[in-house]
């Protein structure tokens, strides 16, 4: 039987949410925004299951955004890898491995994470591996937009665009949003396709909280040959309750009784309308739009975004480099 995702979506958010309320704290906007994603990564398009976490030719994912992790349990539970009971009564107590960041020591967990900015490069050297030894697994990395105030997150994102890492998927989820306030007060983050297009890197807008558009995105990332892909998901934060959407002070926010019973009933009534047939998409509506790219940076997409450069004659990902 097909699972109804438009359903689980919205249950998902009820885990994270429960998930949050039981361990006294948690990254709940952010949560929210990126579980879309991470549903549908684990739910349609990755070569993953919770009984071959070893296996060599499996899918990679680095929650680069380590502060989402309560969704990130989320899904975990649901496909499988841990268990939403034991999750609930130990997250966040003394000595628990249901950290509030990514532990690689609980199944189906790649990488520790959660110091901004180290997803990427990690991520782009599993690429880069997967290519040397001639393996067929893609490597996904899902990183917050005030996140790419990182320095490294560039140096990665040069490596991946000079040795054409197809394999490599970068996902932001831009939700306009961070713990300071309005991403383009604390640093501007637009315009998004200009930055990865000047690194020679494949670039995918859309609505990060519409699913049948999402996995249309996921597909075209795989499918683009000679160059990696950087899905720019325009996300709401908070999504799922009018309470916590797209406030910058639900960033990190454990919700008092009289909100949790409201969002709680909002969740509710998605889901039941998603029981129904119905498909929600957000109505996405931010006060700095992604073509107000300055103008330099602007030029630099127009020139290098077109095509990626072939990968130079040494580099170890070149056939001909293999051969000789």
């Amino acid at each position: 039987m097909t699972e109804n995702l438009e359903q689980l979506r919205w249950q998902l958010r009820q885990d994270a949410v429960d998930i949050i309320v039981a361990g006294g704290g948690g990254h709940i906007g952010g949560d929210m925004s990126v579980m879309d994603a991470l549903m549908l990564l684990y739910g349609k398009v990755m070569n993953v299951a919770a009984d071959r976490t070893d296996d060599p030719d499996r899918d990679r994912f680095l929650l680069s955004k380590g502060h989402a992790m309560e969704a990130y349990y989320a899904v975990l539970c649901h496909y499988g890898y841990l268990d939403l009971a034991d999750v609930k009564a130990r997250f966040s107590k003394f000595g628990s491995p249901y950290i509030g960041h990514p532990n690689n020591k609980l199944p189906g967990i790649e990488m520790n994470s959660g110091s901004l900015g180290h997803g990427l490069p990690v991520g782009t050297g599993m690429a880069l591996a997967g290519k040397m030894d001639g393996r067929a697994y893609r490597t996904y990395v899902v990183m917050g937009d005030g996140e790419l105030a990182e320095g490294s997150i560039w140096e990665a994102a040069m490596a991946g665009g000079t040795y054409g890492l197809d394999n490599l998927c970068a996902i932001i989820d831009r939700n306009h949003l961070q713990i300071s306030g309005n991403t383009e007060d604390v640093m501007r983050a637009d315009s998004q396709e200009a930055r990865w297009q000047a690194f020679g890197w494949h670039t995918v807008c859309v609505n990060g909280n519409d699913l049948a558009a999402l996995e249309a995105a996921f597909a075209e990332a795989a499918a683009t040959k000679g160059r990696p892909t950087a899905i720019i998901m325009d996300t709401v934060k908070g999504l799922g309750s009018p309470v916590m959407e797209n406030k910058a002070g639900w960033h990190h926010h454990l919700p008092n009784d009289e909100e949790y019973a409201q969002i709680t009933a909002d969740l509710t009534a998605h889901a039941q309308a998603a029981a129904q047939g119905e498909a929600y998409v957000p109505v996405l509506d931010f006060a700095c739009g992604r073509a107000e790219a300055t103008a330099p940076v602007a030029a630099l997409a127009g020139r290098a975004g077109a095509t990626a450069p072939a990968p130079a004659a040494d580099c170890p990902v070149n056939p001909q480099a293999k051969e000789a």
